[in-house]
């Protein structure tokens, strides 16, 4: 069984897209671990490229998890900002698990070949599945495809570039990404500093935050440039499944 990790954002999409008109080999289905929590960009784009997907035979699932709660015992799912920085547990629960579980239900006990968006720039994101039934595949780095690559192949076949993918008030945002949030997408930004002043006291006595200037959100300077302590999601990723 043949799957590609479909996160709506420029590598998977390119993924999708190459099988949808015969460039790569075909996929049996693609996979979308929506967390509930995407920017409102990212579900318009999925609305409207899923059809042409499947007009083209690439099969599109959406899975969700059971439980999109940010508490959860000890604090909360993010790897929010304390004096320290939280174990991420929201790529686990939103996104493995419930992907995981649709394959367990739907493989009739084929093992799986999962593949993921990862491209030639972020190589260091490259990880074995952690079980047995599914081998990870990363066809991007086969094809020596940076992000940058993807981009022009897309131009090229006269598609849509998606947006970038991630949860409204993922804490691993560049200054950049919350600048954009922030000035492009005020209900996304509603929702993240509501999140932002909802997770403060969830693990006393410390404060929690979703920006590494330990401030509340909508307090943080996010007009300059250089990323001051601000971690990149992509260097810190598990999984290899959020942000593609």
């Amino acid at each position: 069984m043949k799957i590609l990790s479909l996160g709506w954002g420029i590598q998977s999409f390119t993924l999708a897209a190459m099988a949808a008109l015969g460039d790569i080999e075909s996929i049996d289905y693609a996979v979308h671990a929506d967390t509930t929590h995407e920017r409102t960009d990212t579900y318009t784009f999925a609305e409207k490229w899923t059809p042409w997907l499947e007009e083209r035979g690439v099969k599109v699932v959406t899975v969700k998890p059971s439980n999109v709660e940010i508490f959860r015992r000890g604090g909360t799912a993010l790897p929010a900002y304390t004096e320290g920085m939280l174990n991420r547990n929201c790529t686990s629960d939103w996104k493995i698990q419930p992907l995981r579980r649709w394959l367990q239900l739907n493989r009739d006990k084929q093992p799986v070949e999962q593949w993921l968006g990862i491209s030639l720039d972020e190589v260091q994101r490259m990880k074995q599945s952690d079980v047995k039934y599914i081998t990870n595949r990363y066809p991007l780095i086969e094809m020596k495809m940076s992000r940058w690559d993807c981009k022009r192949w897309l131009e090229n076949h006269g598609l849509e570039i998606p947006p970038r993918s991630a949860c409204v008030f993922c804490p691993f945002h560049s200054r950049s990404e919350w600048r954009d949030i922030r000035d492009n997408a005020p209900e996304d930004w509603a929702k993240a500093v509501q999140v932002d002043s909802a997770i403060r006291k969830a693990r006393p006595p410390y404060d929690l935050f979703v920006n590494a200037q330990r401030k509340p959100l909508d307090e943080c300077d996010l007009d300059n440039e250089i990323d001051k302590g601000q971690l990149s999601l992509w260097e810190n990723e598990c999984e290899g499944l959020c942000g593609v």
